[in-house]
């Protein structure tokens, strides 16, 4: 795919965004069209019935889409949409978010991430987003500046 997104400048990125630091967000793998996103669950992040608040899974969508469409597109990248199915309750110690690029052009990526949740060894797909990655205009701002 002739990325320019390396799993430690991906890390640098990541490191740079406030509301990821605050999460406590991994990035574990960003390689070969695929970018994948890790989140310890704590009870700060559960909402009343004790799942995994829906936010905190659209967050994870949305950053490994844009992780993984930065595979195909360069590091300036943005989500121009993405829609999110929840499949089942978030329960468990970690969310695993894996997305991965389905198909690019010059200036967008569409890009599939399933959100899986680790309870005692056992991964659990909870949600399933889909979104268009685009390529920021050359004279926008990119991580790296």
């Amino acid at each position: 795919m002739g990325a320019t997104l390396t799993l430690d400048f991906g890390r640098a990125v990541l490191a740079l965004q406030p509301f990821s630091v605050l999460l406590g967000t991994e990035l574990t793998v960003c390689s070969d069209g695929v970018a994948q996103l890790e989140l310890v669950v704590s009870d700060r992040l559960r909402q009343q019935n004790g799942f995994v608040h829906g936010g905190v899974l659209s967050y994870l969508a949305d950053n490994a889409l844009t992780f993984a469409g930065g595979l195909a597109l360069g590091p300036a990248v943005v989500t121009a949409e993405y829609k999110i199915n929840y499949l089942r309750p978030a329960l468990g110690e970690r969310l695993i978010a894996k997305a991965s690029v389905l198909n690019f052009g010059k200036t967008q990526a569409v890009v599939r991430c399933d959100i899986s949740m680790l309870k005692n060894g056992a991964e659990t797909l909870c949600a399933a987003a889909q979104g268009t990655i685009a390529k920021l205009p050359d004279s926008a701002k990119s991580p790296s500046n």
